[in-house]
């Protein structure tokens, strides 16, 4: 069961969606930073769950003594049969995410939770909008702030290619600097004729790209075995690994881009949202298992590199009479990547007791996912503050970078 407005808005949004419920778009056009004082060459991949994921189900308070009985039925357990995976004391992570609990215990994934941005609606549409624009209210400027950041980045030798796989580009990453040798291609949900899209796409508009597509992607494989195929009846869930797989190749080229953006659909859990077994649990396998693509697939350059997951918004902390949850405010940011200053819980735990619930209703956001935003974007590629204040998140000047998130 969806909710009524994703059924209405999905044919006609900008941010359309692939057919397989997963997208990608990358950024080239950039300096690289291999030649700094540090020798560092900093990757930034950006993870958009559209549909609001349910931040309560996927690293659980279960040290709190009000979140068995707010999530009932598909609340996470500390034992017993498909346990959670305890981060802390306080926290457990989702089972059906071992690859992310791994690199938390490698200290190169953390978790922000009660976040938010600064909308405080319900909206999807609206929703997406502030998450994609950077701006604090929905329907204010076509241009993301991935793209506003990539203008404000320092100078340097400049990587001169460009990669998107989607029908449109993400609103995160679009704007008015040029886009070189991007073009749109349609993955479809079984992803049979995907080598010939993309090979006949590039093969005419530009042969480097395409010879760069067939190695990245192992298309060739594609067309004639089942290596990058998603398995029959897995829909996005597959496609998610199979985007994540190409887009790690394609970024660990030395030429190949720096910053990726990716959009993956399906989050909308009203009904039978399932707890450590069920619907949510394969979508966040299919998350951990991209996660765990990117890592495999960028080799060394995976030590120089930050992955931050973020959604629109979260879900009600009390589950709805069809075990699922409706629409809510704070949730949870991810962070995954060889140079995430990892194992760490980040939170001001504003607790779940009904007066401490965001409109009698809510986990209540006590972090501005603006603030973690800046902090990577500052620490990992060096936005100046004034710029992430004034130009990536304007009107954003009392929302200061969240320190120390970059090892």
């Amino acid at each position: 069961m969806e909710c009524c407005e994703s059924l209405t808005t999905q044919a006609t949004s900008r941010r359309a969606l692939l057919l397989g419920g997963a997208s990608f778009a990358a950024w080239a056009y950039l300096p690289k930073f291999a030649r700094a004082a540090d020798g560092r060459d900093p990757r930034l991949v950006v993870v958009i769950l559209r549909g609001a994921l349910d931040g309560l189900a996927t690293v659980a308070p279960i040290g709190d003594p009000d979140y068995a009985g707010l999530h009932g039925a598909i609340a996470l357990k500390a034992d017993g049969p498909n346990a959670a995976m305890m981060l802390d004391p306080f926290f457990g992570l989702h089972p059906a995410m071992p690859e992310f609990a791994r690199m938390y215990r490698a200290k190169q994934a953390a978790v922000v939770h009660a976040v938010a941005t600064s909308y405080r609606d319900r909206s999807h549409f609206d929703g997406q909008d502030v998450l994609e624009s950077g701006f604090a209210g929905p329907g204010r400027v076509q241009s993301g702030w991935l793209n506003r950041a990539l203008e404000a980045l320092p100078k340097g030798e400049r990587v001169m290619s460009a990669l998107a796989v989607g029908p449109t580009t993400p609103l995160v990453l679009r704007g008015a600097a040029p886009t070189v040798g991007w073009a749109p291609v349609a993955l479809p949900q079984a992803a049979d004729d995907t080598a010939m899209r993309l090979l006949d796409l590039y093969q005419h508009r530009d042969p480097s790209l395409a010879s760069a597509l067939t190695q990245g992607l192992q298309l060739e494989k594609q067309a004639q075995g089942d290596d990058m195929k998603p398995k029959p009846g897995a829909g996005g869930v597959a496609a998610m690994r199979l985007v994540a797989r190409g887009a790690a190749k394609l970024m660990a080229a030395d030429d190949g881009p720096r910053i990726g953006a990716l959009a993956f659909d399906g989050w909308d859990t009203h009904a039978n949202e399932g707890g450590p077994v069920g619907r949510l649990a394969q979508l966040l396998g299919g998350l951990d298992g991209a996660l765990a693509e990117f890592e495999s697939g960028l080799g060394d350059r995976w030590r120089d590199t930050v992955i931050v997951v973020a959604t629109e918004f979260g879900r009600t902390a009390r589950i709805n009479g069809t075990e699922g949850t409706d629409h809510g405010t704070g949730t949870i940011a991810l962070l995954a990547g060889g140079a995430v200053k990892g194992g760490r819980m980040i939170t001001d735990w504003p607790g779940l007791k009904p007066a401490n619930l965001y409109q009698a209703r809510d986990l209540a956001p006590t972090i501005d996912l603006r603030a973690v935003i800046k902090g990577v974007l500052h620490d990992q590629l060096g936005v100046g503050e004034r710029a992430l204040a004034e130009t990536v998140f304007p009107d954003s000047s009392p929302v200061k970078p969240m320190k120390g998130l970059v090892a």
